[in-house]
Parts: structure tokens; sequence; C-alpha cells
């Protein structure tokens, strides 16, 4: 019997096709890196990037220590802060919410017309930051608290009506038609069989919601919308940067506090 020669075939992960892809892939993405990189920095005075450590380090030193005095001052403007987030979230809650069941494909009057409606306020409203709402309202209602609350207001409508848009629409259809099967009409239907089921996900989508903006309305007095911004600000302005600590001190402290009442909220709702 004669010995017959055996070819025996090396596993790889990768075929040589593909490594030859992959590599092409990340000399390409490097590439893009690159020239993204030269866009952007063409304009930069690069003593100014040296020297910046140096600046960093002064205008730290000059925030230390904090204008503790200064802190009776913010009471107010933080107030006004808590005040536009609060009632920013519930508008936007009121508007989201015929938005989302027009927007959900099971409860959507019309999904040729209504439908592509509210999915575009959605889309207009989440592509559009709170501070260029705050920035153009400024302009057409002028500065102030209004301004403010309709800004977070109009923000809220994309984000409340996209995350319940999608909770209406994973409904157990089996007790929506357990529900219709006792001849009951359109709105019961809506009543009795979607709401119950979507109630806590509403809860805590505004609940969750309301924390989010908390931490946006405490810029939006940059632009004149009212709020703690306006005293960070003027305190910028001056160059009074052991008032600025005081007032970043107290937008973490607010942001902390905030994000501890949602947890437990959400936490009791659902």
């Amino acid at each position: 019997m004669s010995d017959m020669p055996h070819h025996t075939q090396i596993w790889t992960y990768r075929t040589p096709r593909a490594r030859l892809l992959l590599w092409g892939g990340w000399l390409a993405l490097v590439a893009l890196f690159v020239w993204c990189w030269q866009i952007m920095t063409k304009d930069t005075i690069w003593f100014f990037v040296q020297s910046a450590p140096t600046q960093a380090a002064d205008i730290g030193g000059r925030m230390v220590p904090p204008a503790w005095g200064y802190l009776p001052e913010l009471m107010v403007p933080l107030w006004d802060t808590i005040n536009i987030a609060t009632l920013g979230t519930i508008g936007g809650v009121i508007m989201a919410v015929p938005v989302a069941f027009m927007a959900a494909r099971n409860t959507t009057p019309s999904a040729t017309i209504l439908r592509p409606i509210a999915l575009f306020i959605i889309v207009a409203s989440r592509s559009i930051n709170s501070l260029i709402w705050a920035l153009l309202l400024v302009a057409i209602i002028g500065p102030g608290l209004l301004a403010g609350i309709v800004a977070i207001a109009l923000r809220s409508i994309g984000f409340v009506g996209k995350l319940l848009y999608e909770a209406i629409e994973e409904t157990d259809a089996r007790q929506i038609e357990a529900v219709a099967a006792t001849g009951a009409s359109g709105a019961q239907v809506l009543s009795y069989g979607i709401v119950p089921q979507i109630m806590p996900a509403f809860w805590g989508i505004s609940v969750f919601r309301w924390d989010i903006n908390i931490r946006e309305s405490t810029i939006l007095g940059l632009v004149g919308a009212g709020g703690i911004g306006l005293k960070l600000q003027a305190s910028l302005n001056v160059l009074a940067w052991s008032q600025v600590t005081v007032i970043l001190l107290l937008i973490l402290a607010t942001v902390v506090l905030s994000e501890w009442v949602s947890a437990r909220m959400r936490h009791a709702i659902i």
C-alpha cells in the first residue's frame, strides 16, 4: 500500500479577501480622520492651544475660593430654572400625547396623512436643540421665563412623543381585542384597552424627561431665556470666576438632586 501525500488545510479566522477588505477599511477610516482633522484645524492658532494649560490653571486659581456670599442671590434664579423645566415638561407632555397616538400604527386615525405629519413633528422637535429653540423664541416673544418654558416644551414633544408612540405600538393586542369584543366603542377601547397598558411607560417617560429638562434649563439663560443661566452669563461677562464656581456647584447639586428624585419616582411608578 503506497503512501499518499496528505494535504492539510490550515484554518484561518478570515479569508485573504476579508483581511484585504478589513485593512482597506481601516486605511480609509484613517484617511477620513486625517482629512477631517485638517479641515477642522486649518484656522486654529496653535500658540493659543499651547498656552491653554497655563490659562486653565490661571482661571482655576481665580475660581478658588468660591464666593459663598453670592449664594443667596441665586435662589430665585434657581427656582425659576426649576419652574422652567417643570412647566415646560408639562406643556411638552400635553402636546406630545395626541402626537404619539397619531404616530402609532395601531391608533392613528389616518396612516397616509396624520401619521406622517405626527412623525414629522416628532423628528423636527428632536432635531432642534432646546438652546436653539430658546434663541428663536427670545427673538420672537422676547427674553424671559416664557421663552424658556416654551423652548423646553417644544423640545420635549419629540422625546416624549417618540417613546410614547413606541409604547402604544407594543401594547398587547389581545387585551384590546377583548375589550372590543364586549361591544365597546372606539373611545372605550382606547380608555380601557390601551391607556392602562401604557400608563407606567407614560409616567416613567415624563419623569425622565423632567430630569433631562432640569439640566437643559440651566443654560437657557445664556441666550436670555431666564433662569440661573442669566446669572452665569453675567458672572462670565465680568470675569467673576469665584461667582462662577458657586453657580456651577449649585447647578451640579441641582442636577444630582433631580437625578435622585427622578430615580425614586420612576422606581415608585414602575
